[in-house]
């Protein structure tokens, strides 16, 4: 059975707005329980989301796609109002606050992705070039993991 979520509606049934967020009513229970949506109850005892709520829901899932924590998630949708729908104004200031870190993921993404093919400094010594590049594991003395994916490289020249 199909539902529609009509664009003249101020508020949407669990099912509306699942169907119209492409996301299941479970997924809507479950957000709602985190903290990081809300709903009302009719008399019935039936969930009713307002309109926004369709928006809070896009934001949640393409920041989970970012792999963004469920509580910094629920941190910046702290910053938008429960009782209006947000402003641009609102939006803004909750995306500069991830401006930084999502800077910071795209230039550990680009590293990783530059420098997949060589030693990424596992300690592994298992490929012929590791003994090449990380004889003896000298970067195991840094510390555990992937060290050169760890450790941010300083830019040519010096600087960061």
């Amino acid at each position: 059975m199909s539902t529609h979520l009509s664009w003249k509606a101020k508020e949407a049934t669990v099912g509306e707005l699942a169907e119209r967020a492409g996301v299941a009513t479970s997924a809507l229970r479950f957000y709602e329980r985190e903290g990081l949506i809300h709903s009302r109850r009719t008399s019935g005892n039936q969930r009713r989301y307002s309109r926004d709520t369709l928006r809070r829901v896009a934001f949640i899932r393409a920041s989970q796609r970012l792999g963004m924590p469920l509580a910094a998630i629920r941190e910046v949708l702290g910053l938008l109002p429960d009782n209006r729908t947000p402003t641009r104004e609102d939006w803004a200031r909750v995306s500069a606050c991830w401006r930084a870190d999502l800077d910071e993921r795209i230039r550990l993404m680009q590293q990783l992705r530059d420098n997949l093919t060589d030693c990424i400094g596992c300690g592994c010594l298992s490929i012929d070039v590791c003994a090449l590049a990380n004889p003896y594991d000298r970067l195991g003395d840094e510390g555990p993991g992937a060290r050169r994916l760890a450790q941010p490289r300083p830019c040519p020249g010096g600087e960061d």
